[in-house]
């Protein structure tokens, strides 16, 4: 029998539409339910294409005993992350603050009939195991409590909930200045892994944002050492593993040091952020190997996660219940097929030990496919496509159709980046571009996410408004069509005016006023991306924007200071605000004719701004101090001044 869920548009609320656990989504029907009946909240919070999600799903929702005992003794609510990341952010930092220590997905919050939290975990299994106690045994727990001690419990959520009330009040900060550049490379040597790359132990995740960060650093230093911490980290992680060799795209982590056994779902922020990457790798190294990957990037997300312009949020890491089923190869059926195909013995042979493919397998008796040379063999075309036909009589892993703001922008981003490259990605971008500001900014009003062939309803977050806002000025720089400044100026003011106050940024001001990460997570700190984005406003249309970038690093200038790996974004708005951006002036076709030679030039920090004048006029915060008359006179002026 379905419950609430199967009138809710979210795939994953959808997933749980058939449990017999009496789910409700987020609602006030939930609330008042709770209330009149004197009920404690159960709250679990996940996303279509989390493994452990669906493992609790199996274990504990779909037990009919579990279920009985909820519905009698509890309301359920269930949240999908992906629709309302303003919930789960509050709700994260519950389970932080009463385990100390981050916590993840599934979330499992228990509530007051107020919404006051008192206990937060994450998986629970059905019965003890693990050292955990068992699901059906902490809910027998609390209801007795409930039942006999409520107002134990009440005063506890009352103490929890001081603590998570948002600290208003002086900020004291710290200096920033340019040695916050040798603070970064010393604190980034310290977590670096010189052998495989990346900057943590496994679980190993990408950190696109710290590599973007040693890409600039590298162009203001030409530390040699700084490069090679990023393109080891792009080339360890191109091998095979986190990245698919045969659909092409990234996996969301790696379990292993050597980028090898991932968590086998696909995000489009990912993808979005590691095309970007590779792009930055590609411009500062001119390796192709980078450039490939970047295109795979976009050719995976184009063929798989694309409908009308936009993309789906997410593929699963399951299939039929089984994690990374489609896209592991026993050593047999590869041997068999290459054979069937052409191959003989030796050639067989050569290709399995160059693609990792052994009779034991590398992932539980299986082979996920590795180039562990990165070499570009002369049989890797044909051998690709006799692997994907194996996989297209597979079950696809569940895609999330979903379309969400600030993921898509950070995808159509990197297609704009490309299309500099490339001249063929740039009717892609503008399409996309398009597509999402006719989908998600309707009547002045921005939203976050919605399922596609739906009209959105959830209202934007500061992600939407930041990574919109710097994906329309990466489209300014793109194509020097002022209708995507002036676009990206009016959601910055928005952004302002909804998010702002003295310097901290707001992640959302709704039911639950969440302030903005400062250290890159999942993805970089939405309130990075918005001040680098008023940086560029600052340098291209008014002074005004800048001061309010200077305010929100002063704000959180001790914590970049202090740990700058973790803050690598705001790092580079840092480095930025000191160094100053440099802005070039001159008519579009010029500023058009100039952008392949720009990438030569050891300074990340260039933009260009159309303006009338023929000739090219170069200008920083405080002047224009330099002028030429051609392409070359000024390549030859912008050289003098960096190396000085």
């Amino acid at each position: 029998m379905s419950n609430r869920l199967k009138y809710e548009d979210s795939p994953y609320l959808q997933q749980h539409a058939e449990n017999p656990v009496d789910w409700y989504p987020w609602c006030a029907e939930a609330f008042e339910k709770a209330k009149k009946e004197n009920k404690p909240i159960f709250l679990s919070i996940g996303y279509s294409s989390c493994h452990w999600c669906h493992v609790m799903e199996h274990e504990v929702f779909e037990n009919e005993e579990i279920a009985e005992y909820l519905n009698k003794y509890f309301v359920s609510i269930k949240v999908d992350r992906e629709e309302r990341p303003d919930i789960d952010k509050h709700f994260q930092s519950v389970h932080q603050l009463l385990n100390q220590r981050p916590g993840g997905w599934p979330a499992s919050i228990f509530l007051t009939p107020d919404l006051k939290p008192f206990f937060a975990g994450t998986y629970i299994p059905p019965v003890r195991k693990y050292n955990m106690m068992g699901f059906l045994e902490l809910i027998e727990v609390i209801h007795k409590k409930w039942s006999s001690e409520p107002e134990t419990i009440v005063k506890n959520a009352d103490e929890i909930q001081r603590f998570l009330q948002p600290k208003d009040g002086p900020v004291k900060a710290t200096p920033l200045d340019l040695t916050i550049i040798d603070r970064t490379i010393d604190k980034t040597k310290d977590s670096y892994d010189p052998v495989y790359g990346g900057f943590s132990k496994a679980p190993k995740f990408p950190h696109s944002s710290t590599i973007n960060l040693l890409l600039d650093i590298y162009q203001l230093t030409e530390n040699d050492e700084v490069l090679n911490m990023a393109i080891n980290t792009l080339k360890n992680m191109a091998k095979g593993g986190i990245y698919d060799l045969i659909d092409g795209g990234f996996c969301r982590y790696s379990t292993d040091d050597f980028w090898l056994v991932p968590h086998f779902e696909k995000m489009t922020y990912d993808n979005g952020l590691l095309s970007e990457s590779y792009l930055r790798a590609y411009r500062v190294t001119g390796d192709p190997l980078f450039l490939h990957i970047a295109e795979d990037i976009i050719m995976f997300m184009k063929d798989k996660m694309m409908q009308d312009n936009l993309f789906y949020s997410a593929s699963d890491a399951d299939t039929e219940g089984e994690e990374g089923k489609y896209f592991v190869y026993s050593y047999d059926e590869v041997k068999n097929a290459l054979k069937q195909n052409g191959f003989d013995e030796p050639e067989v042979k050569e290709i399995l030990n160059a693609l990792s493919i052994t009779p034991e397998g590398n992932f539980e008796g299986k082979n996920i496919v590795r180039n562990e040379k990165l070499e570009s063999y002369e049989w890797w075309t044909k051998v690709r496509r006799i692997l994907k036909l194996i996989r297209a009589s597979r079950t696809y892993p569940f895609i999330d159709k979903k379309v969400i703001t600030s993921w898509n922008a950070m995808m159509i981003k990197s297609l704009f980046m490309a299309s500099e490259i490339n001249e063929r990605y740039l009717r892609n971008a503008k399409q996309s571009l398009q597509a999402l500001l006719d989908l998600m900014f309707k009547d002045n009003t921005l939203y976050h996410s919605v399922l596609i062939g739906k009209t959105p309803t959830i209202e934007a977050f500061l992600e939407d408004y930041a990574y919109l806002c710097d994906t329309l000025l990466q489209a300014y720089q793109t194509t020097m069509d002022e209708s995507y400044l002036v676009t990206a100026q009016k959601i910055a003011e928005q952004a302002i005016d909804l998010f702002y106050e003295s310097g901290k940024w707001y992640f959302s001001k709704g039911e639950f006023p969440t302030e903005a990460d400062l250290s890159d997570s999942s993805y970089p700190s939405s309130a990075a991306i918005m001040t680098n984005a008023l940086l560029t406003l600052g340098a291209l249309l008014d002074t005004r924007y800048r001061e309010i970038a200077y305010r929100s690093m002063e704000y959180s200038s001790i914590k970049i200071v202090k740990y700058p790996v973790w803050h690598a974004a705001f790092v580079k708005a840092v480095i930025r605000y000191l160094k100053e951006d440099i802005v070039i002036k001159s008519t579009p076709s010029n500023l058009n004719e100039l952008k392949s030679s720009i990438n030569d030039l050891q300074f990340p920090y260039i933009l260009l701004k159309s303006d009338e004048n023929h000739n090219y006029l170069v200008c920083n915060q405080q002047s224009c101090f330099a002028n030429a008359t051609s392409s070359e006179e000024l390549l030859q002026t912008l050289k003098s001044i960096f190396q000085k």
